[in-house]
């Protein structure tokens, strides 16, 4: 993930706004379809993995000579580190990985599509690349033996067999390949570390190599619905906008030449969403706000992609956020039009850490109940009060959804809800029970009242929905 100096969240939201292409605007028809199929399913996977994960540290940054808290690492001589930090591949052997389990725990959790990390900044690549021996199936690997060594290739058939969309995560930015960190020279920072105008040869071969790739995995892995591209700082110049100006320190202009990526990834994944993140213009077809969530709606598509636990990368004794407060993400994340990308990091031996699986479980329990109030909804003005969040179904129906607090664990005998106006004929029922529901107006305020039995028994855990129908 892009890791850089957070900028304040108010100016964070007010630059995003700022009048650049909008979600659907001048989009191909192909592409627009897809992209109303990504604003309806609400909910996702992102996946981070790699060699690092032997370590149990972040991903990649740990090789970046840059000083950030994330790029710190355990060794003073940063050549040794390297060396050892890229030898992690002849020790890579998941033998516990199981994509089955991951998508059928995924599915039963509500999640429809998912996003893995094909290639991080450090250039390893989880695919059967021909562009590079620093990969999973190569034989220095002792996983390339295995017949899923082409970890890629199993996620997505996997996650396809059970109708998730998929997506292709990809680093622009490649550490391990001499065509961007070229050994010749020092790697100060994030970036290239010479400068393609003086060398423009060397940086054609990396152009050359990243579509390559790219082309590789629209070609080679089956039905592809999203390309999303890390690494935000490789992009052309005249793209740098005040909201990256503070981590886009480049004195090198690092176009890739986009047109051709964008040319060749559709011409064989038609439709194909591209995410060029940070870079707004045609080839960010949604935003991604990264481990934040808006103030209110956004007037374009745009995920909020946020860790389950604390890393991206699998950490052994990492701390996984409460089911309830995952749930309250989605809840509010969906009230704002967005989706929620929620990251879990597999271990070194290919499998998620227990916790993992039990978040799951329990958003699951609650989707079965509330899913109807999240998929294929928009937002409702006045989209959230106090503890409630409102959406909207296509059908008209409207959804009041109540976040519990942290010892709340049975809804009031009253909600009060002011952000409404009812017609005198609606009928407010909640999800998970048949029973009809009486309320009144007050003023501007309606009372929903709830009898004794759904107060001592609701339906769920953590949030209570509403139903709302005229």
């Amino acid at each position: 993930m892009k890791r850089d100096k957070s900028i304040p969240i108010p100016l964070f939201f007010i630059l995003l706004v700022s009048p650049l292409l909008t979600a659907q605007e001048k989009l191909d028809p192909q592409v627009s379809r897809k992209l109303d199929w990504f604003k309806e399913i609400k909910f996702g996977l992102l996946m981070h993995w790699g060699p690092y994960s032997q370590w149990g540290m972040v991903e990649s940054w740990s090789i970046c000579s840059e000083d950030e808290p994330w790029c710190r690492r355990n060794l003073d001589d940063y050549t040794e580190y390297k060396r050892r930090y890229e030898q992690l591949k002849t020790t890579f052997n998941p033998v516990r990985f199981n994509p089955d389990r991951w998508a059928e725990a995924a599915a039963e959790a509500g999640m429809r599509y998912v996003i893995f990390t094909t290639k991080h900044h450090d250039g390893f690549c989880m695919f059967d690349t021909k562009e590079t021996d620093y990969k999973i199936t190569d034989t220095d690997c002792p996983f390339h033996t295995n017949p899923k060594a082409d970890v890629t290739k199993e996620i997505f058939r996997a996650f396809r067999n059970r109708g998730f969309g998929v997506g292709v995560y990809f680093s622009k930015p490649d550490w391990h390949s001499e065509y961007y960190w070229w050994p010749y020279f020092a790697t100060p920072d994030r970036n290239v570390n010479y400068n393609p105008r003086k060398y423009p040869a060397r940086w054609q071969q990396f152009r050359e190599f990243t579509y390559n790739q790219i082309k590789e995995l629209m070609s080679g892995y089956g039905a592809i619905d999203i390309l999303w591209l890390d690494g935000g700082w490789v992009r052309p110049d005249s793209t740098i906008t005040e909201e990256v100006a503070s981590w886009c320190k480049s004195p090198y202009e690092q176009d890739i030449s986009m047109d051709s990526i964008a040319t060749v990834a559709r011409s064989l994944q038609p439709g194909l969403l591209i995410v060029d993140r940070t870079v707004h213009g045609p080839y960010e077809n949604y935003r991604t706000p990264e481990q934040q969530v808006p103030d209110k709606p956004l007037p374009y598509a745009w995920e909020t992609c946020m860790t389950m636990a604390t890393s991206w990368s699998y950490v052994p004794h990492d701390r996984y956020k409460p089911a309830r407060q995952l749930i309250h993400l989605l809840v509010d994340i969906v009230a704002k039009g967005g989706n929620l990308l929620l990251n879990i990091g597999p271990g070194p031996d290919g499998e998620w850490h227990p916790e993992a699986y039990e978040r799951l479980q329990e958003i699951g329990a609650w989707m079965n109940i509330n899913s109807e109030a999240i998929y294929g909804s928009s937002p409702e003005p006045p989209y959230q009060e106090d503890k409630i969040r409102f959406t909207l179904a296509e059908n008209g129906n409207v959804y009041a959804i109540y976040l519990a607090g942290e010892k709340e664990e049975h809804p009031p005998a009253d909600i009060r809800i002011t952000g409404l106006s009812l017609p005198d004929k609606a009928q407010i029922t909640m999800l998970g029970s048949r029973a009809r529901l009486n309320w009144k107006k007050e003023g501007e305020s309606v009372f929903v009242h709830l009898p004794g039995e759904l107060v001592e028994h609701p339906p769920c855990r953590y949030a209570w929905v509403l139903k709302i129908t005229s």
